[in-house]
C-alpha cells in the first residue's frame, strides 16, 4: 500500500478545518506576541483552512485584492476590516484583562 504524503501545510490546514477552536488558539497566541506581521501571516495561514482568501473576502464582504493587500507583510487593516476578516472564520475579537503578579 502506497503512502500519500501531505505538506506540513496542508495538514496544518486540515487541522484548523477540523477544529476552529485551534485556529483561535493559535492566532491568540499570535497576538499575545505582539507582531503585526506575524499576525498578517497566520491570517493568511488560517484564510486557506476556511475556504481561500477569495471565499473569506466574499464572506468579510471585502475586495478580494483588498483582502490580499491587506494580509500582506505591510499590511495594516482597520478594525472594521479585522473584525470582518475573523467573522468570515468564525470568530471574532475580544479583549482580556493582563494578568499582573504581585510581588
Amino acid at each position: 500500500m502506497a503512502k500519500t504524503h501531505r505538506t506540513h501545510e496542508d495538514a496544518t490546514i486540515e487541522m484548523f478545518q477540523r477544529d476552529p477552536a485551534l485556529a483561535a488558539d493559535y492566532l491568540n497566541s499570535v497576538l499575545e506576541d505582539g507582531d503585526e506581521a506575524d499576525l498578517m501571516l497566520a491570517l493568511r495561514a488560517l484564510s486557506k483552512a476556511f475556504g481561500g482568501v477569495q471565499e473569506v473576502a466574499r464572506q468579510a464582504e471585502v475586495n478580494a485584492h483588498t483582502l490580499y493587500r491587506t494580509l500582506s507583510e505591510q499590511g495594516n487593516p482597520e478594525l472594521k476590516t479585522l473584525s470582518s476578516i475573523l467573522r468570515a472564520m468564525g470568530m471574532r475579537i475580544a479583549v482580556q484583562p493582563i494578568q499582573h503578579t504581585r510581588v
